[in-house]
Formats: structure tokens, C-alpha cells, sequence
């Protein structure tokens, strides 16, 4: 049974569970409040009935005789008729009232005290009759007189003595009454300071179970939650213990199942993505630079210009070997650096006389790592937006910058700059493509490549100023290739 109730109380809602707790709490405050209210009554009500037996005994037991004698002894003396007097009204009177008492009294001896006063009344009675025959026979003053000193006082004085017996017992059971009824409020007093303690403990132990049997099964939730939080997709809610929460357990190991699904996938996506965007960098190669390379090897083989061919077919071929590089997608800044100094060698040779280049990258910085084809990007870009479009010898400067938590490689022109609306433009597209023209794709691409690897907070950023020139840094972590 107990179990059973224990595995109902496991099962129930949230809603349930705090009405128990209401419910436990105010059942022994009511029962102990109605029982308090009940005894009190009680003890109230039989003291009221013992004060009101009293004061109605008191009234009869004063009045009765004297009234009594002095109308008795009026009609005998011819003041009043037997129809004029109210002896048997009194009679009547006394006998409710005798009938009253027996009936408030709690008391065998009062009881039989009133059972004599009975006897007194109806003895009254015949009294009045035998007075009232003797009136209606005629000259028998002398029996009346005797009859009402020698009998009716008599009677009279043993019922007023009788009802004073009853009020000296009803007084006394009063004072008893009194004693137990101070003896009882003494036992209650006790018994609310216990019940007091016992409802205060068992109030303490209902606000320590109750809200725990709450929050304990909504923190195991959370632990679970936090564990998935911080990646550890192996963990699952085993959680019974309330229906809601219930509830949200068998949700959460599904959302947990479902996260596991689509990280399946996402990894799958990585993959072909990764596949794609090295194809796309491959095709990203313009074809119109390797064309008007070739056009260019011609010319100077044409015009017996040997050493110049052999160094632009050098060049290309190294360009084209760090572009492959086994496929791998990230390599160090040295193997970066010779693939952008092929390029610029190439181009150098067909714009000889616009294009001057420096790079100045510390040997320091050579071991750590880039991904691949990341700076001869920016380079084209410098090349074909800013210089192409000055007038004049252009130059390109790669230079690095460490920092206290990262590096920096800078590629600075002084062409043509950017203005203020276009910058913002290309810093917009860099960080959230909004634009689709190849400028921006290629700058994104290389800005996105950056974020994949090594994180959120690295990329490229670009500052410019119209008619001077453009710098565009990338932001590096200090991560070197395990050996």
C-alpha cells in the first residue's frame, strides 16, 4: 500500500503535488481546531446549563413558600375564592419548573432530590383540594387553619429545603465543574503547545520534502542539460518523478537523439562542403590569369628573353604546386608565402611597369599556420581594384604584426583606396555576403575559411581611404602543425 501510494504521489503533476502539500498542512490544523472548538462548546454548554439550573432553583426556592402560604391562607380567610386564587397556577408553575431542573441536572442525588420535590407538590395538591371541599361544606375554618399550619407550611418548608439541597449540590457541581474545566484548559494548553511543535515539525518536514521532490528530479533535468551543453551528447535523462517533468525528460533525450542526427549530417555537410569550396578555389583560379601567364611565356621566348621564361615557368609551376599541395587545406605561413610570392613574381613580369611588391613577414611567424590560398586572394584584389585603377607605380607591402594572443598579416597597396559607402559595402558582404559580385565572394570566401578553422573571432578586416590606399589584415591564432 505504501508503495502504491508512493509510486501515485511520483506520478502526479507539479499542480497535484503542491495541493498534497496544502492538503497535509491543513488537515491537522483543522482537526485540531475542531476538536478544541467541540470541547470548549461542550464544557461551555453543560457550565451555561449548571448556572441557569441554579438560578431558576433560586428563583423558586425564594418565592414559592411565602407566595405559596400567604394565598393558601387568603383563600381560607374568604379574601379570595378558590376560582380568584392561583395556587393552582403556582402548582402548575412549580411542577415545569421541577420538570425543568430534572432535566438540566447531570446529578443521581439532585434527581432524587427533585423526585421528592414531586412528592411535596403533589401532596400541594390534595392540600387545595381537601381546603376546597371543606369551603364548600361550610364552617370548618378550624380544619383549613390546621390544614394550612400543619401541613401545606410543612410541605412547603421541606419543598423549599429540598430545593435548597438542590442548589447547594448544583453549586457545588459547579465548582467541580469549574476545577475540571481549569484542569482541562491546562491539559489543552499542554495539548496546543505539543500539537503546536508536532504541526511545526511535520510543516518543516512538508517544506523540505515536497519542494525537493519538485526540484530535485528539474536539477537532475538541468544537470543533464548542462552536460549537453557543454557537448557531451552521450548523456540521457532517466527521469520519473512528476509528469511534467516526466515529460520533458522523454522530450529532452529525443531533442538530445535528433541533435546527434543532424550533427551526423552537419558533419557529413562539412565534409562535401570542404570538397566543394577546394573545387571552387580551384576553379576560382582565373583561368585569364593562367592564359595571359602562357601568352606571356610566348612573348618572351619569342623575343630570346630565356632567362625570363625559365623564371615565369618556375614561378607557375610553384604556384600551381602550393595551390595543390596534396590537398591539404592548411598549411604554414612560409608555404603561404612562397605561393604568393610565385604570383606576384608572374605578374610582376607582365606589369613591370605598374607593380612593386615587398614582403617583410618575420621568419618568427613562418611555423604557424594559415589556411591555404588565403592571402594571394587579397593580393589580386589589391592588384586589380586599387592599383590597376591609379594612375602610376603601384606597390604591395605583406608585412606581420604579432600581437599578445594572435598575429597578423597585413597586405597594404596604395592604389586607388575604397570610398566610405563602398567600404561599408564590402565590410557588410565580408561578414554576411549580402552582395553576390565576385570582389566580395572571394573576400568572404577567404573571411569564412578563417572563422571554420580557427574560430569567430578571427577573419579578415579591412580599412581604406579613397585616393590613398588599402590595408585588409588577417587575424590569426598562434596554432602550429602537430608534429
Amino acid at each position: 500500500m505504501k508503495e502504491k501510494i508512493k509510486a501515485l504521489y511520483n506520478r502526479s503533476s507539479l499542480a497535484t503535488k503542491i495541493r498534497y502539500s496544502y492538503l497535509l498542512l491543513l488537515v491537522p490544523i483543522v482537526t485540531f481546531l475542531i476538536f478544541c472548538f467541540v470541547n470548549m462548546w461542550t464544557s461551555n454548554q453543560k457550565y451555561e446549563d449548571m448556572i441557569n439550573s441554579t438560578v431558576v432553583a433560586s428563583e423558586f426556592s425564594l418565592d414559592f413558600k411565602k407566595d405559596f402560604d400567604y394565598e393558601t391562607y387568603l383563600v381560607i380567610v374568604g379574601n379570595k375564592t378558590i376560582e380568584e386564587s392561583t395556587l393552582r397556577e403556582m402548582l402548575s408553575d412549580a411542577g415545569r419548573i421541577v420538570t425543568g431542573l430534572d432535566k438540566l441536572t447531570n446529578s443521581k442525588e439532585n434527581s432524587d432530590r427533585l423526585k421528592s420535590a414531586k412528592k411535596y407538590l403533589n401532596n400541594l395538591t390534595i392540600y387545595v383540594d381537601r381546603i376546597e371541599q371543606n369551603l364548600q361544606e361550610g364552617n370548618k375554618y378550624e380544619d383549613n387553619i390546621e390544614i394550612w399550619e400543619n401541613d401545606v407550611q410543612i410541605v412547603t418548608s421541606l419543598l423549599r429545603e429540598t430545593i435548597f439541597q438542590y442548589i447547594y449540590y448544583e453549586v457545588k457541581d459547579i465548582q467541580e465543574a469549574r476545577t475540571e474545566y481549569q484542569n482541562f484548559f491546562m491539559v489543552m494548553i499542554r495539548f496546543s503547545i505539543i500539537a503546536f511543535a508536532a504541526i511545526l515539525i511535520l510543516i518543516v518536514l512538508l517544506s523540505y520534502y515536497i519542494p525537493l521532490s519538485i526540484t530535485r528530479p528539474i536539477r537532475k533535468l538541468s544537470e543533464v542539460t548542462d552536460q549537453v551543453a557543454k557537448g557531451d551528447l552521450t548523456v540521457r535523462s532517466d527521469i520519473r518523478t512528476g509528469a511534467e517533468v516526466g515529460m520533458l525528460s522523454d522530450s529532452l533525450n529525443t531533442m538530445i537523439d535528433k541533435i546527434n542526427e543532424l550533427l551526423e549530417q552537419v558533419k557529413k555537410e562539412q565534409i562535401r562542403l570542404r570538397k566543394a569550396e577546394f573545387e571552387l578555389l580551384q576553379s576560382q583560379i582565373n583561368p585569364h590569369f593562367l592564359y595571359n601567364t602562357l601568352d606571356t611565356i610566348v612573348w618572351l621566348a619569342e623575343a630570346g628573353e630565356q632567362k625570363k621564361v625559365v623564371k615565369m615557368v618556375g614561378s607557375l609551376s610553384e604556384f600551381f604546386r602550393t595551390s595543390l599541395n596534396q590537398g591539404k587545406d592548411i598549411i604554414s605561413i612560409k608555404e603561404e608565402l612562397q605561393h604568393v610570392r610565385s604570383y606576384l613574381e608572374i605578374q610582376q613580369v607582365r606589369y613591370q611597369d605598374i607593380l612593386q611588391y615587398d614582403i617583410q613577414v618575420e621568419e618568427e611567424l613562418y611555423k604557424y599556420l594559415i589556411p591555404k590560398i588565403t592571402i594571394q586572394p587579397l593580393v589580386e584584389n589589391a592588384l586589380y581594384h586599387g592599383i590597376k585603377n591609379k594612375r602610376g607605380v603601384g606597390k604591395i607591402i605583406i608585412s606581420g604584426r604579432q600581437e599578445e594572443d594572435h598575429f597578423s598579416i597585413l597586405i597594404e597597396d596604395n592604389g586607388i583606396g575604397i570610398s566610405e559607402e563602398r567600404l561599408s559595402q564590402v565590410r557588410a558582404g565580408v561578414k554576411n555576403k549580402v552582395s553576390t559580385g565576385k570582389d566580395i565572394y572571394g573576400l568572404y570566401n577567404v573571411n569564412e575559411r578563417i572563422r571554420l578553422n580557427f574560430g569567430e573571432k578571427y577573419g579578415i578586416f579591412i580599412e581604406s581611404t579613397y585616393g590613398e590606399g588599402t590595408v585588409v589584415s588577417v587575424i590569426l591564432p598562434y596554432m602550429q602543425e602537430q608534429l
